[in-house]
């Protein structure tokens, strides 16, 4: 994966900035005794696990177990974001009323209440009664947060496939469905991924949030380590630049598949 020009000064221009930030704290805003040695061992160190494991191994602190679980819960919640978001940017645009009221009032109802509100109900109401573990019900929320978002970039995209493009695929037979599957969506997709990659990077840093239900993130896991040992600049710091690692990597990820169907158009 190459990188492009526009990537490479805007990461230049954020290490000058994060260099900038560190020496001016470091040595006139803030008398504070740095302790940036401590931070590898909270990534990776090397030494036994347990005593019943007494064999020295390379093992992940806690920084990066927490980064470990927020990776797997923004992959997840991706995945069902979309799947959700597609259906519900059908059922918008859909000639049933049932159906575009029950998808408008979706979207209403997710976009307009706050995500650590829907954390909490999903977590504690419906994951008492479901008995959902911490993890399913932060996953859960996320999804459905961020369906709604997804959904209503997938409904602007069919939106903007001319409408002769629909009447095309019916008149050789097609049904709607098929019409919908192989001709609209596909074009709609490459219309819809710069914003869709947007709300994903978003969603990757709301996945901070599952922290309150006491699931093992990157920011509880943070949080922890702050607790333990008072390193609050430091430790904050690297969770910041290990978010900021997941969402360059989506970024970069997104452009190279731009590209891609760039060449293939």
């Amino acid at each position: 994966m190459k990188f492009s020009r526009r990537s490479l000064i805007t990461l230049v221009v954020l290490g000058v900035i994060a260099a900038s930030l560190y020496y001016f704290f470091s040595t006139r805003g803030v008398t504070y005794i740095w302790h940036w040695e401590k931070i590898p061992e909270m990534l990776f160190y090397h030494g036994s696990k347990s005593p019943e494991d007494p064999t020295p191994r390379l093992h992940m602190g806690i920084l990066m177990i927490g980064f470990m679980l927020t990776l797997k819960i923004s992959i997840f919640s991706i995945f069902f974001a979309i799947i959700i978001g597609t259906i519900v940017g059908i059922a918008r645009l859909s000639d049933e009323p049932v159906t575009r009221a029950l998808s408008i009032s979706y979207v209403e109802l997710i976009r307009n209440t706050p995500l650590l509100v829907q954390i909490y109900i999903i977590y504690f109401f419906v994951g008492s009664l479901l008995r959902l573990s911490a993890f399913t019900a932060g996953t859960a929320a996320l999804s459905i947060f961020a369906g709604a978002y997804v959904g209503e970039i997938v409904r602007a995209g069919i939106q903007s496939i001319h409408r002769g493009q629909m009447e095309a695929a019916r008149s050789l037979g097609m049904s709607y469905a098929k019409a919908m599957r192989y001709v609209i969506l596909p074009q709609a997709f490459k219309r819809i991924i710069p914003p869709l990659a947007g709300q994903f990077i978003s969603l990757i840093k709301d996945s901070s949030l599952v922290s309150v239900i006491a699931l093992a993130d990157l920011m509880f896991q943070g949080q922890q380590a702050v607790a333990r040992t008072y390193y609050a600049f430091e430790i904050y710091f690297t969770v910041a630049f290990l978010y900021l690692v997941m969402t360059a990597s989506l970024s970069m990820a997104t452009q190279y598949i731009e590209r891609r169907l760039a060449i293939s158009d």
